[in-house]
């Protein structure tokens, strides 16, 4: 078995991983004032929480090119690739998932599977890890899908935005504009459902209690084993280091790390957003 993992850029790819030869990342274009940008390229973090923030209008994220795929797909067979898994973001905030499955059977040179993550950044760029681990360790094609589904079956996410605005305008929030006229008085904890949608999870008084909250939930879901967690930030650094600093407080012991959201991200969530991702260790 030759195999190759393809996601896209709203995933946070582990360092370790990240120049990996049978890795391969499709391109999520960002809209802002009618200029296209591709984070890596013609972006940078830094400089798309920028450009937000000067922004009249909120900026505008589109699908990952199904040309793009099919046409690497095409090249993954002349490689001589025989298998291939997709993992990209989840289907209740992209269309992308479901569009994809029609290349499945476009290719019958090829044993493609393309699971819905039903999570984005750090959770999703762990499961490629796990992908790859799993694959060098000569695993079964078989034996990657059944730990993949085990991952998405228990990985989470749970978030703190300062503006509901970028969410509900895009259409990923599902009952959030409900909220919009509560927000002086509520600070809400978001997460990702069975579904792979964003929802709220609770609401919260302030933003120290809302923190708090996040902490004890993060503990509540992570006692039952060992999980990789990743503290995710969009701009907000300090935040960031100072929910890492209450973990380490408290003796949380899991493997942590502080990463950013990404331009694909950061586009829905608004700058300074804050968040913990969740998933199994294998």
């Amino acid at each position: 078995m030759k195999l190759a993992i393809v996601t896209d850029n709203s995933a946070v790819i582990p360092q370790e991983i990240a120049s990996h030869a049978d890795l391969y990342c499709l391109n999520i274009p960002v809209t802002i004032d009618d200029q296209s940008y591709i984070e890596g390229q013609n972006l940078s973090i830094e400089a798309f929480y920028q450009k937000m923030a000067q922004s009249a209008e909120l900026p505008k994220t589109s699908q990952p090119s199904l040309a793009e795929f099919d046409a690497l797909l095409n090249q993954l067979t002349h490689d001589g690739y025989t298998h291939v898994i997709g993992l990209f973001l989840s289907s209740g905030i992209s269309g992308f998932w479901a569009n994809s499955q029609f290349l499945v059977d476009e290719h019958p040179e090829l044993t493609i599977a393309i699971p819905d993550s039903k999570i984005t950044s750090a959770p999703l760029g762990y499961m490629v890890k796990t992908v790859l681990d799993m694959a060098e360790s000569e695993s079964t094609f078989e034996a990657i899908l059944e730990t993949l589904s085990f991952q998405i079956e228990r990985t989470d996410a749970f978030i703190i935005v300062d503006d509901l605005n970028h969410l509900v305008k895009g259409g990923r929030l599902s009952n959030g504009s409900a909220l919009l006229g509560n927000l002086l008085s509520i600070k809400p904890i978001l997460y990702f459902n069975d579904e792979g949608v964003i929802e709220v999870y609770e609401k919260v008084r302030t933003e120290k209690k809302a923190v708090k909250r996040l902490l004890d939930i993060l503990k509540e879901k992570t006692q039952d084993g060992h999980y990789d967690v990743a503290i995710i930030h969009a701009n907000v650094p300090e935040k960031a280091q100072e929910f890492y600093q209450l973990l380490k407080e408290s003796d949380f012991d899991d493997d942590l790390r502080i990463v950013p959201f990404g331009s694909v991200i950061g586009t829905h969530l608004g700058q300074g957003a804050i968040a913990f991702g969740m998933i199994p260790k294998v």
